[in-house]
């Protein structure tokens, strides 16, 4: 008599091990060619650089998990620092004023989810608008000028701008503690679980008994804070917030998510994946200028790098059809 022996556990290899690759494959080769860039100092400024646009990456991989895209993000981020920026000049305690610009954030974001339920629309027709919405709107409230706060000697400047072991920023450890949170949210919790499934499938998650347009809500007040949360702690770790920052936002943030991993056909998300894929924008950025090449060349390196991202997407899930449907030929 044949026993059965017990399934074997299957190593599979994590859905991020591609952009990993592709990122040790580039830092490598910048270093191979240019060694300084391999200097510790010099990757945790990568790591740095990452930190306000890494934010709102991690966002936009949920607005991504649910088929959404918002246009908007770099307006809340400005709008909000300004917000607080300017709290801050009117006396009140820094770290108030952080706290209101990140509740700012999300009412901003709020806005943003109640035109999107309410009007039915998708919400990268609904963030069209209120991208010229909230930047007419910051661009009134800073009168075209930086806010720059008149005292920065409170210690929420300090401990933004500060270095630990004078080489790791405190903003930077922030944002990798606040990517693992992300990914806990995305991947071990209910409001994870519903982001996916209404991605996956609206009809199918609505007739679940999921609330779709709340979801939707939810994650775009979510984007808001992230955005507030970002802007806050650029003005703590700058000491100002000028007029235009945060204009030229979204088209990286949206490349990172999509470089990492996460598909515009939603149903799914990556944290990892948006955190490697700002990475690769840096690298990007950093070796053109270690190579002597004009930096306005990366915004076209950048796009680059998007087409080939979706195209290898594609290319994968047009495999994975296959075997699926052969397999299904062979039962």
């Amino acid at each position: 008599m044949s026993e059965t022996s017990p399934a074997r556990r299957r190593f599979t290899l994590p859905d991020e091990i591609g952009v990993i690759a592709a990122l040790v494959a580039m830092m490598v080769i910048v270093g191979v060619a240019r060694p300084r860039f391999l200097n510790p100092i010099n990757l945790f400024a990568l790591l740095g650089n990452t930190t306000f646009l890494g934010m709102l990456a991690l966002g936009m991989v949920f607005l991504l998990a649910i088929r959404e895209i918002d246009l908007s993000v770099g307006w809340m981020f400005n709008f909000a620092a300004v917000f607080a920026a300017i709290l801050m000049v009117a006396g009140l305690n820094p770290w108030l004023a952080a706290f209101a610009g990140v509740i700012f954030g999300a009412g901003l974001g709020f806005v943003n989810g109640i035109l999107v339920v309410g009007l039915r629309l998708p919400a990268v027709i609904v963030t069209l608008g209120t991208y010229s919405m909230f930047q007419g709107a910051s661009l009134v409230a800073n009168q075209g000028r930086a806010i720059v706060p008149s005292d920065t000697s409170s210690n929420f400047f300090s401990i933004i701008s500060t270095k630990l072991f004078g080489v790791l920023p405190v903003a930077a450890l922030v944002f990798v503690v606040l990517a693992v949170i992300m990914h806990f949210v995305l991947h071990r919790t209910r409001f994870g679980y519903r982001v996916q499934a209404v991605g996956s499938n609206p009809e199918a998650a609505r007739f679940a008994g999921i609330p779709t347009g709340k979801v939707r809500l939810q994650t775009l007040v979510m984007m808001g804070a992230l955005c507030g949360l970002s802007g806050v702690m650029y003005v703590g770790f700058r000491g100002a917030i000028d007029p235009q920052e945060g204009s030229d936002f979204v088209l990286v943030v949206i490349a990172a998510v999509i470089i990492g991993g996460t598909p515009l056909s939603g149903g799914h998300g990556t944290i990892v994946g948006a955190v490697v894929g700002m990475m690769i924008i840096q690298v990007i950025s950093s070796g053109l200028i270690f190579f002597g090449i004009d930096a306005t060349w990366s915004t076209f390196v950048t796009g680059a790098v998007i087409v080939l991202a979706v195209a290898l997407d594609q290319a994968i899930k047009y495999q994975r059809a296959r075997r699926a449907e052969r397999a299904a030929r062979a039962d």
